[in-house]
């Protein structure tokens, strides 16, 4: 055993693992080395600042005394509160307080034991991108959610889930990904309905002419905004946090999208060049104020749109994984990322190359040592428009994979039950369910604890098998209570694609798929097996077998009910494949008055998901 190694397994690192093909993989000594100097060891830049190297972080029982060590401590509640003592804790409400002990700050995240499971009920999910009506132009917006979800609730729809709204990159037409954003507390401007045209772009969006466009549009909107007191209102209670992110969406204007290329004097928000800048440019401060409040404003009008038609929960939002590493989110908050690595996954059924996702990871030594308070405002942020919110890769709650510039990854632990008691906290303050995407190499207990948390995972039908045994596709009743069960996700072939092998049509052009005919004719033998379960060749058969499960929810694919092919995303492509561009086959107002959606509306009530 090498001193390396134990610095390695003290900093949490796991360089010897499975792969999702499972191979048993090893991360060489500079993948490990260049994890730990992203971590501060033996690299002053990233060290953790000295006001934070006496800081953690426990998670406590709320409610219930805790028992303390020796020694005085001074107690300091989420409200305020004071309080002077020795020995255990007094009980503690639900939230966030911090106690200083020998020498110690300590965040103590006083949670509820577990979420409840919310009543068996359906809902639609479909990327929000993709809506159009009347004509094929710009990108679905944040009104048409409200629309949608009156129509879907007349249906018995309990929700209407999308893929992430975070911030992204205007002035970079081919960044549009919606799982690398610029910052996650933020919303997409490119959503916001300004009620001026667009130009039609077909089925595929052209994002090289409908963000120019669409940024044309919100500037002649706010030209002829003359300031409200509720914008005023707005832009205070925003603070520093607001200024801050209205800066950086200026400065992008002047120096482009990414702060890394930047000049130096603008790369530290704290440089004095950057304030001299804001004074400078105030009005181009208040356009991207004005813009996050009128995606606010308008999110916010659907959620209640949804709610007051009658859905329990509204909309279903979804949090990134990560960010991008030179984007707004670590512009702002560079030492809470690691540096010079990226979030991905090691090869899976998913990527069978692997995948780097170009995102920036959050330091665990950081969150632990700030109370994980970026991670509960993150949370904060989705929670406020929706009452169901989903968690990609949850499994990086567990550990995260990393990889290094240019070298293989390995993963790094993650402070798991901190970071579910602060998810806890925030689902119970907002009474919201969670779903997390629990897809891929799963770490073991992993599961286990999502579910004594209450935190619901995903089934997806296309997975459920008895992976141990025959390969046989698992009945419905056999599916886990606390999860919400699908066909597919956006990262997985649409139903008819799947049946059509199209997903293997696109690995074969990418070179991914050995034995072409063995893979088709694999693919052929599970439509049959599938069939067969479910008693049928249709969707209604599929929506059926959803229908019955014993999942909690059921999410029907919005692409599955426009009858698409396509699917949304290949994972591992970026240019390879028209990512994020498809809309969908039908208007909205042709999805709302679908016989296939009618068809399913019956089906989930047959099956009890309509009270």
């Amino acid at each position: 055993m090498s001193a390396l190694d134990d610095l390695c397994r003290e900093a949490g690192l796991v360089w010897v693992y499975r792969d999702g093909a499972g191979r048993m993989q090893e991360a060489p000594e500079a993948s490990r080395e260049a994890v730990l100097a992203a971590l501060g060891h033996g690299n002053a830049e990233a060290a953790l600042p000295e006001a934070l190297q006496r800081a953690t972080s426990r998670a406590i029982p709320a409610g219930v005394s805790v028992d303390w060590g020796p020694g005085p401590w001074r107690l300091q509640t989420e409200d305020g509160a004071t309080l002077d003592g020795e020995g255990p804790l007094p009980p503690l409400p639900l939230g966030y307080h911090r106690i200083t002990h020998n020498g110690w700050l300590v965040h103590l995240l006083a949670a509820p034991p577990r979420l409840p499971l919310p009543p068996r009920r359906w809902g639609a999910t479909l990327p929000l991108f993709a809506c159009w009506e009347e004509g094929q132009s710009g990108m679905g917006s944040y009104p048409q959610l409200g629309l949608l979800a009156e129509g879907l609730a007349a249906r018995g729809a309990a929700f209407l889930g999308i893929n992430p709204i975070h911030a992204g990159f205007p002035e970079d037409a081919t960044n549009f990904s919606p799982y690398a954003p610029s910052h996650r507390r933020r919303l997409n401007i490119l959503h916001i309905d300004t009620g001026r045209a667009l130009p039609e772009t077909g089925a595929l969006i052209d994002y090289a002419r409908t963000i120019p466009a669409q940024r044309a549009a919100l500037e002649a909107a706010f030209a002829a905004f003359e300031g409200s007191e509720a914008f005023d209102a707005w832009c205070m209670a925003g603070g520093a946090a607001l200024e801050e992110f209205t800066i950086h969406q200026a400065l992008s204007e002047v120096h482009g999208a990414y702060w890394h290329a930047w000049p130096d004097a603008v790369q530290d928000p704290a440089n004095p060049a950057v304030r001299a800048f804001a004074r400078e440019n105030g009005q181009r401060l208040r356009f991207h104020a004005w813009a996050q409040w009128m995606a606010e404003t308008q999110l916010s009008d659907s959620q209640h749109r949804a709610k007051m038609a009658g859905m329990p929960f509204g909309l279903y939002l979804d949090i990134a994984v990560g960010t991008h590493p030179h984007g707004a989110e670590t512009w702002a908050e560079r030492g809470s990322f690691a540096q010079g690595v990226s979030l991905g996954a090691p090869p899976d059924l998913l990527g069978p190359s692997g995948q780097r996702w170009g995102l920036a990871p959050l330091r665990p030594d950081v969150l632990r040592a700030t109370g994980y308070a970026a991670f509960a405002q993150t949370l904060r942020a989705q929670l406020r428009y929706c009452g169901l919110l989903r968690i990609d890769h949850i499994l990086g709650l567990e550990r995260s994979f990393w990889l290094p510039d240019g070298l293989p990854g390995l993963y790094v632990t993650m402070p798991r039950d901190e970071l579910l008691a602060v998810l806890r906290i925030e689902a119970q303050r907002a009474d919201a369910p969670v779903i997390g995407e629990d897809l891929g190499t799963i770490p073991d207990g992993l599961r286990a604890a999502l579910d004594a948390a209450g935190v619901m995972g995903c089934r997806v039908a296309m997975f459920e098998r008895d992976w141990n045994g025959t390969r046989a596709f698992l009945p419905p009743e056999a599916y886990t209570p606390t999860a919400l069960a699908s066909w597919g996700t956006h990262d997985l072939p649409t139903w008819e694609g799947w049946r059509k092998g199209r997903d293997i049509d696109w690995r074969a052009q990418l070179g991914e798929v050995p034995d072409e005919a063995a893979a088709r004719q694999a693919r052929a033998e599970d439509v049959a097996a599938f069939d067969a379960l479910t008693g049928g060749s249709d969707m209604a058969a599929l929506h059926r077998h959803l229908a019955r499960s014993a999942s909690a929810l059921v999410a029907i694919q919005g692409e599955d009910l426009a009858g698409a092919v396509e699917q949304a995303n290949l994972p591992g492509t970026v240019f390879e494949h028209p990512n994020w561009c498809r809309r969908l086959p039908l208007p909205l107002s042709g999805l709302i008055s679908a016989p296939s959606l009618e068809h399913t509306s019956a089906i989930m009530a047959e099956a009890g998901r309509i009270p």
